[in-house]
């Protein structure tokens, strides 16, 4: 597996995303709703992957949701940068994430992403496609 290093600009928050597939091999997705669009999203995820996502200190670490709240989009409150959507889920006790590109230390090697528009899923069929999907993740808040 590589390893692909990275985290928001100011460094509260890591990321170690580790995969086979090479950068060039991905297909990124630019999730097509309103958070994601005004963020121009560039989202990778390996479910054969590992991804641990480490804060430095919980209190800048904003976890907001919207609409169906199914999701907590991770955005360094300091810095502003949107790190990752993240996935608890309460059926497996495992959780679940997306990487933005942007985050990643390596960014310019990922290929263009590719739109993706989840709308007409309902609730459930949004987190079966997370678990099949999304790349098995830790979240690891050290202070706060």
């Amino acid at each position: 597996m590589t390893k692909h290093t990275g985290g928001c600009h100011c460094g509260n928050i890591e990321v170690e995303y580790d995969t086979d597939i090479a950068p060039e091999d991905t297909e990124p997705r630019a999730c097509q709703c309103s958070f994601c669009r005004q963020h121009q999203s560039r989202a990778v995820s390996d479910p054969n992957g590992s991804l641990r996502i480490t804060v430095e200190d919980g209190s800048l670490l904003s976890r907001y949701q919207f609409a169906m709240k199914t999701i907590e989009f991770l955005v360094c409150r300091n810095c502003g940068i949107y790190v990752a959507g993240f996935m608890p889920d309460p059926t497996d006790d495992h959780a679940y994430a997306t990487l933005m590109i942007s985050a990643l230390d390596n960014r310019t090697k990922f290929p263009p992403p590719v739109a993706k528009d989840y709308d007409a899923q309902s609730r459930e069929a949004r987190a079966e496609r997370r678990r099949n999907v999304w790349t098995p993740a830790t979240l690891t808040i050290r202070n706060g």
